[in-house]
């Protein structure tokens, strides 16, 4: 005999994958969440990212993993892997169905409750607005980075970030405005002097990235900041890969300016690493790709 709480269970991950798959057909990158609004849970194998993890929804990378490992980054529109084995047990397990905006190419801000809301009615354009348990999504169309707390009781959600489906919201989507990137600047620490420029002279072409576009920079380097500001733990360790990883994919072309390495130098020092240590970890990078 089937016990009830499962039957509802299975009942609800039937719904959830039915909705995914809607949302997939329409450009959506999607995936599971569990109770408690949070992603499934890396596989034993994927744990702490041991298998390199995934840098982006598009591209998998080193880890070929077919469960909905590494949150934001397993987010898919492919039907075949909504509906494959390797997924089947997340979604009998699924509270919820989130989707990774910046995958779709929008940006989700996340107000938390009335006077983050009361804020954004004074001060941002009027956009698609979508209710939530304690506030509203204002969705833009566009890309950004995802920090979190830009001001109180509002997140942004974008880039290897993901937000809960809760409806298509009403209105029209604008364009990603300005006010609203700005929101992702960060104050400087107080006494720190300007980070060094990179020691590599910029190509004949001009300096420009030969590899894809600005855009591709910007993805780079915005990902590298959240790699940083999210490592669980072993920081020393994450801000070296992460200064290496970008030097070695930009460092030789001479796109990379002082407020690129001001970004990333900002993100280790918020997470508690000194100037020295920065300095440090970028010389050592330099070194160790020969620059």
């Amino acid at each position: 005999m089937t016990h009830p709480t499962h039957s509802r269970r299975d009942h609800t991950g039937d719904r959830l994958l039915l909705t995914a798959l809607q949302l997939a057909e329409r450009g959506l990158p999607v995936l599971p969440l569990r109770e408690g609004k949070g992603p499934m849970g890396n596989c034993p194998a994927c744990r702490k990212n041991a298998c390199g993890g995934r840098p982006n929804m598009k591209t998998p990378g080193p880890c070929a993993c077919p469960a909905p490992c590494h949150a934001w980054a397993a987010a898919t529109t492919d039907p075949h892997i909504l509906t494959s084995t390797a997924w089947a047990p997340a979604w009998r397990q699924a509270a919820a169905v989130a989707y990774h905006p910046g995958g779709a190419g929008f940006t989700v801000v996340d107000l938390d409750n009335a006077d983050a809301v009361a804020w954004a009615r004074r001060t941002l354009p009027a956009t698609r607005t979508v209710a939530t348990t304690r506030g509203e999504h204002w969705i833009y169309l566009g890309t950004m980075a995802s920090p979190n707390a830009v001001r109180p009781g509002v997140d942004i959600k974008s880039t290897m970030s993901y937000a809960r489906w809760l409806g298509p919201g009403t209105g029209p989507m604008s364009p990603l405005p300005d006010v609203v990137r700005a929101l992702a600047m960060k104050e400087p620490a107080a006494a720190r002097p300007a980070a060094r420029p990179v020691g590599v002279a910029a190509p004949a072409g001009g300096g420009q990235c030969p590899h894809r576009s600005p855009a591709y920079l910007e993805r780079g380097i915005a990902m590298a900041e959240q790699r940083i500001e999210e490592a669980p733990d072993g920081i020393h360790r994450t801000v070296f890969r992460m200064f290496l990883a970008v030097l070695s994919t930009h460092g030789w072309c001479g796109c990379l300016t002082d407020a690129h390495i001001g970004r990333l130098f900002t993100a280790a020092q918020g997470r508690g690493e000194s100037l020295r240590h920065c300095e440090d970890a970028w010389s050592n990078a330099v070194a160790a790709l020969g620059m």
